[in-house]
């Protein structure tokens, strides 16, 4: 319940935006990080938690591919299907900055920051999303088998 009386005494409030690097995006200074959903935080709960972080103000959602892979019976990628659900249920894609990784290993399809894989894995990310494009897509982990030049190509 903190979240909500902490994102409640935001409401209403002018939000002071940030430009993200040199990026043309804006954001929040907070992020919602997003490995509860799925795992801890149910389909329900996490819509709820997301309608009360975007009513306070908040405009960026960070996540990854493997969340939540730890949790049993899982297999990765729970997390980017609830935001999906929600991004496609509440409409307002432009509205929010949305982060996802790649790198970590996905049980039984691989890891780590080569071009394919990469390529690869950010269509799985898009489809579990339901949106056609990423706003901050970045790697979770170094890949030290892997130049630097490929992973920035991809």
């Amino acid at each position: 319940m903190l979240q909500y009386a902490t994102l409640t005494i935001l409401t209403g409030r002018s939000m002071e935006m940030r430009t993200l690097g040199k990026s043309q995006i804006r954001i929040a200074p907070l992020m919602f990080g997003g490995n509860v959903f799925g795992w801890t935080a149910n389909e329900a709960m996490s819509f709820q938690l997301l309608d009360a972080f975007v009513g306070a103000g908040f405009n960026a959602v960070d996540t990854a591919d493997v969340y939540s892979k730890w949790a049993p019976g899982h297999q990765g990628g729970e997390s980017e299907t609830i935001i999906g659900a929600w991004l496609k249920a509440r409409g307002g894609r432009e509205k929010i900055v949305l982060a996802t990784k790649v790198g970590v290993e996905m049980p039984g399809i691989g890891q780590g920051l080569k071009a394919s894989y990469i390529l690869a894995r950010v269509e799985d990310s898009l489809k579990r999303l339901q949106t056609d494009y990423i706003d901050v897509y970045q790697s979770h982990r170094d890949d030290p088998s892997t130049p630097l030049d490929e992973t920035l190509g991809a």
